[in-house]
């Protein structure tokens, strides 16, 4: 199926959460999606869920141009003691009285400089278990250029844009292999030209697809 902008925008509409409930922020609850969703198939082992998970919201901004649509990405900084020089959402930990949308807007703004007026939110995803012992919550918009981004060097080693017309194609969701803990683990991964988009940023991006087109 090949794919089309105006299209994305009606099933987002349509088929995104607009928001979640009340018991996806128990923090001792069990999640579909997560870093857990490929392997206890594999292993039968539900370790890779650290309980009580802490709550984390993300931004995935989608970036309306004249060529398509574009999600934007950021690689984080090489010196973090997590998850260095990954590819990921903007986004981060959840304060105290702060909703998941108001921490994704707050983290956008402060790691990327998109100023929360300019993106108009499409919905949200599924919470996301990662075997760090995060609840992600994923929070999709839309923005448009200029964007006038201005990256804060402390998180973020730079952001980029990869075409949806390539990530919501399911001929390029990966299934790649990595020794952790002593286990082998599985993941989805999205190689894109010189980027690898792995991990927890592919699981939600394939949570994207399988609810925008499943």
């Amino acid at each position: 199926m090949s794919f089309d902008a105006k299209d994305f925008l009606a099933r987002a509409q349509k088929k995104l959460r607009q928001g979640w409930p009340e018991e996806a922020f128990d923090p001792a609850a069990r999640p579909h999606h997560g870093d857990h969703r490929l392997n206890e198939p594999l292993s039968g082992e539900t370790a890779l869920l650290p309980s009580p998970a802490r709550p984390a919201a993300v931004l995935a901004p989608v970036v309306a141009r004249e060529g398509g649509l574009f999600l934007l990405l950021t690689q984080r900084a090489s010196h973090l003691s997590d998850h260095s020089g990954q590819i990921a959402f903007p986004g981060g930990k959840i304060d105290p009285g702060e909703s998941p949308l108001d921490a994704a807007l707050r983290e956008a703004e402060e790691e990327i400089g998109l100023i929360r007026a300019r993106v108009h939110i499409l919905g949200c995803l599924d919470p996301y278990q990662t075997s760090t012992g995060f609840r992600v919550f994923p929070i999709v918009g839309l923005t448009q250029p200029p964007l006038d981004l201005s990256v804060n060097a402390l998180e973020v080693a730079e952001v980029f844009e990869t075409p949806l017309s390539f990530l919501m194609n399911e001929a390029n969701h990966q299934r790649h292999f990595r020794q952790w803990q002593g286990r082998r683990r599985q993941f989805y991964a999205m190689p894109y030209e010189n980027r690898y988009i792995w991990g927890a940023t592919a699981g939600m991006i394939r949570n994207l697809f399988e609810r925008l087109y499943s």
